[in-house]
């Protein structure tokens, strides 16, 4: 699913039909503010070396691309086109039904000057890479000055050299305020070439009228039972990270094509016999909200949405074998044209204020040091979910992927998308 809103003039009047669309389109998405007016806060200080482990790790861009040739960052139209275009994934931004539009981007259109063309268009990181993976060989613009995307895809991004450098002294918020571990992502060290959005964990998720004793293992659910009710994560890494861990591997150690073949044949014989339902990116949601799906694989702030939005029907948990662990961040492909600009936005979103009303409505860890304080001012709730602000404890059944190789991450997953029937 793809939507598009473009904010062009902070102080002109919206067309009201144009109005009464947008908020028709998130309703149907099943989005509604709700609580998320509040605001909500960071990630907790024990992320530690989880954290720093995030991505598909030691990655220094070639600068190659798949053309052999050096790409270049385009000519840089900030000083006289003050303009960003964002793509991000769909309910990852802070939205206000009544009146169809994102309070925060409308705080930086009215304070910043720039305007923002925002379009949810990512639906799965390698469905993105794809529709644009020729533009970005070649350095063309694709339409977008900054993507969202997961750790090993930016790591791919970069070890391709298809992503431009940041300069972190055009944002010293980001510099005073993201948390020392996702700093030293060890994908991106020093964070040269991206900055974190939001983090998150991959989990179990169900309905819970339907599932009443819960899932608790992966075992859970290939339960016959719920055979044509499973939706599993069409994105490789998600979802072979937790069926790895369901066969006992400890994912941020050295496996390899002995375990993932092994973790893989439990989804071609789920997916064979009809327990699976179909595989999935961000568009699983609308299996729950439907009733289609029963259990699924699921990133943990979309079920604490979906429960403000549509009366707690819903839960999550890691499983007993472990939750994968990850993060979502802003980077900037060779053909954006509006480089300073982004980095003003992403800088803007480094304020603990605002990082916290973004994290109100997302739900997901949030990446900025003092955030959580706000929170706390105003919802110990929100403050003491662990979703939003993971224990020491919740932390210790999570784990990250180790780093891929180049030759492993192309291999597995092209056996992933074999797999599931791409």
């Amino acid at each position: 699913m793809s939507r598009e809103f473009v904010f062009p003039d902070a102080n002109a009047p919206r067309d009201p039909m144009v109005e009464s669309l947008v908020r028709m389109s998130r309703q149907t998405a099943g989005s509604s503010l709700t609580r998320r007016s509040l605001f909500a806060g960071a990630g907790a200080a024990g992320l530690l070396s989880l954290l720093a482990a995030c991505g598909t790790g030691g990655t220094t861009p070639s600068g190659g691309g798949e053309t052999g040739a050096a790409l270049t960052p385009a000519t840089d139209l900030s000083d006289t086109e003050k303009l960003v275009r964002w793509s991000n994934w769909t309910l990852y931004l802070d939205y206000d039904d009544s009146s169809g539009t994102y309070p925060t981007l409308e705080k930086f259109i009215e304070t910043s000057g720039i305007d923002v063309t925002y379009t949810e268009d990512i639906d799965s990181n390698d469905s993105y890479f794809g529709k644009y993976q020729n533009q970005l060989s070649n350095g063309q613009d694709i339409g977008a000055d900054v993507m969202t995307l997961t750790d090993w895809m930016v790591a791919r991004l970069m070890r391709l050299g298809y992503v431009q450098p940041l300069t972190l002294d055009n944002m010293p918020n980001v510099q005073a305020n993201l948390l020392p571990e996702y700093m030293n992502a060890s994908f991106d060290e020093g964070r040269k070439y991206s900055v974190t959005w939001q983090g998150g964990f991959t989990g179990l998720a169900w309905n819970k009228q339907e599932v009443p004793n819960g899932l608790h293992t992966l075992d859970d659910l290939w339960d016959p039972k719920y055979k044509g009710r499973v939706v599993v994560l069409d994105e490789m890494l998600d979802t072979m990270a937790l069926l790895l861990m369901g066969n006992g591997v400890d994912i941020a150690s050295d496996w390899g094509d002995d375990e993932f073949d092994a973790a893989l044949d439990v989804l071609k014989e789920h997916i064979t016999s009809g327990q699976i339902r179909q595989v999935k990116g961000n568009s699983y949601k609308e299996d729950l909200i439907s009733g289609d799906a029963v259990a699924v694989l699921a990133w943990s702030g979309d079920i604490t949405q979906l429960n403000f939005e549509n009366g707690d029907r819903w839960d999550f948990a890691l499983p007993e074998s472990g939750g994968d662990l990850w993060a979502d961040n802003f980077t900037v492909p060779m053909g954006g044209t509006h480089t300073k600009n982004v980095e003003t936005l992403i800088d803007y979103y480094y304020q603990p204020e605002v990082a916290a009303e973004v994290a109100a409505y997302v739900n997901y860890i949030c990446p900025v040091e003092g955030a959580r304080e706000e929170m706390e001012k105003i919802d110990p709730e929100l403050a003491n979910n662990e979703l939003i602000f993971p224990t020491e404890e919740y932390l210790a059944n999570s784990q990250t992927m180790r780093a891929l190789t180049p030759d492993e991450d192309s291999k597995y997953n092209q056996l992933f998308q074999q797999a599931i029937g791409n």
